[in-house]
């Protein structure tokens, strides 16, 4: 029997399915589509999805392939009226290493993910989508479209807005399709330098965007013509000439040949949430669970952070963990996408708004406040236990970073000891001494105790210039139990013998790996 089958080889199963080998969960990750998506659609990077990356080990790729600074330039009416960098004013910070959003098309992310799932030894099944499943208290028995039948522990949909898995569970989809629609492609051009990304409204004749990839001759177009209409609303099939025919339309004075499509697209905005994650031991995450407008590029990382929250929990729980640690699940992550179903909403209005009133506009005015996604947290959940954090991170919130040295003087910093699948144990002050100790021998495997102290204190890391705890917030003695995923599980006291073995107790986690 497999552990768990995903089925969807998107971004969403790609992550849970990297989460889960890594740990030593036998895991498949099957999918309908017979080749491997083409296309650029969900091309950005917020700066929490670019730490998830940093802890699977793909950062510095994804760095190299994607854009982190790039200037819009903005025209009306064929005029330029604006040039800016919507990222200009941002800096790393000692706790925050990415800046800002990162802009990388789909394909490649997905690609990265799959070279990364090889090495653990698992590769995507093509053609074989799920045709149909059922479940048991013991088990989900799946039957795939090449026949396979396929007995599993665990059954999780990353599927897609169409998801096969959601509508086989019966689970409610809520929300509304709206009436706007915009057509999608990624083409190869002449005529333009890949320097900014480009975007033309023209009053009542529509709105394009050609945004450039790094490293790479395609572009992605957007575009939302106020022409071509049917009579529901539905826009022309898109195509080459069609596309050709609006940007001369659009951007005709630039003189732009467009010379290959290589993907295209019609998106129609649906705001939708499903009322439950999981049924039993089918679980659903990514778009499977929530779609929403693209205002903000919120979708694609969102599916991530699904499957980064997920991951570990799915894996303590086939390791013998209690299987209502699932349940967290669900309690963290549906709030999560509810706000992002609102903040996506709102942005899209603004930008429509301001299209129909015939101004220019900004992709980036579809921005939410936390388009970074690093203030998003768990502090309500049940996984969180408190402590005063004073002005620290509370449980619950996400774990800064911090720069320091090791023993030897080599620079490390706070994210490296959290990368992996483990716990990890933070220990600020001497009295955690014994705390620290006892984890590193009763919870081996489990729990990375990792002892930060000043220069000379002998400790694993030295906070030489007193970042770590000052992003801690820290002001006595005191131990900070790191999740896997990176958020505050729990602060106490550093000379408690007991607070860590209490919380593992409280959430149902095996003491040993």
């Amino acid at each position: 029997m497999t552990d768990v089958l995903i089925a969807g080889a998107g971004p969403t199963g790609l992550t849970l399915a990297i989460e889960l080998a890594r740990r030593g969960v036998d895991v498949r990750i099957v999918d309908r589509a017979g080749e491997h998506f083409p296309g650029s659609r969900g091309k950005g990077l917020t700066a929490r999805t670019q730490e998830v990356l940093d802890d699977l080990g793909v950062a510095h790729e994804v760095l190299h392939y994607g854009f982190r600074h790039l200037p819009h330039r903005r025209y009306l009416d064929g005029e330029l009226v604006a040039e800016a960098d919507p990222h200009a004013q941002r800096a790393p910070t000692p706790d925050r290493p990415y800046d800002g959003g990162l802009l990388i098309p789909q394909w490649r992310i997905e690609r990265i993910l799959r070279a990364r799932l090889a090495e653990h030894g698992v590769r995507v099944e093509l053609a074989a989508g799920l045709a149909g499943f059922s479940q048991s208290a013991n088990g989900v028995h799946a039957v795939l479209d090449t026949g396979e039948r396929v007995a599993a522990r665990y059954l999780v949909g990353c599927d897609g807005g169409r998801s096969t898995v959601r509508k086989a569970l019966g689970v409610r989809f809520e929300g509304e399709s709206g009436a706007q629609a915009m057509l999608l492609g990624d083409v190869e051009l002449d005529g333009l330098e890949p320097d900014a990304w480009y975007q033309w409204t023209v009053r009542r004749r529509g709105f394009l965007a050609l945004c450039p990839f790094r490293h790479e001759r395609s572009w992605q177009l957007q575009t939302v013509p106020f022409s071509g209409f049917g009579a529901e609303g539905s826009l022309p099939e898109p195509s080459l000439p069609y596309f050709r025919r609006i940007v001369d339309d659009l951007a005709g004075e630039h003189d732009i040949r467009l010379s290959k499509a290589s993907w295209l697209s019609t998106y129609r905005v649906n705001v939708r949430m499903a009322d439950r994650f999981r049924v039993g031991r089918v679980v659903l995450a990514g778009d499977a669970a929530h779609v929403h407008p693209p205002a903000g590029g919120l979708g694609m990382n969102t599916g991530i952070q699904d499957a980064y929250n997920l991951g570990w929990k799915l894996a303590m729980v086939c390791s013998g963990a209690r299987q209502s640690l699932l349940d967290s699940y669900e309690e963290e992550r549906l709030p999560v996408a509810s706000w992002t179903l609102g903040v996506s909403a709102e942005g899209l209005r603004r930008v429509a708004e301001r299209l129909v009133n015939g101004g220019s506009t900004d992709i980036a005015d579809g921005a939410p406040p936390d388009g970074r996604q690093l203030g998003l947290g768990y502090r309500a959940g049940s996984l969180s236990v408190g402590g005063d954090a004073g002005n620290g991170p509370r449980a619950g919130d996400r774990a800064p970073d911090a720069p320091c040295v090791d023993s030897s003087g080599t620079p490390r910093r706070l994210f490296d000891a959290f990368r992996g699948p483990q716990f990890t144990l933070l220990g600020f002050g001497e009295s955690c001494a014994g705390p620290l100790r006892d984890v590193g021998t009763a919870h081996r495997g489990l729990i990375k105790p990792v002892a930060v102290g000043a220069p000379g204190s002998g400790a694993d890391l030295v906070d030489v210039e007193g970042h770590a705890r000052t992003a801690y917030g820290v002001t006595e003695d005191t131990l900070v139990l790191v999740r896997p995923d990176g958020y505050l599980a729990l602060r106490a006291p550093g000379a408690s013998g007991t607070a860590v073995r209490d919380y593992l107790d409280r959430v149902g986690v095996s003491r040993s790996a």
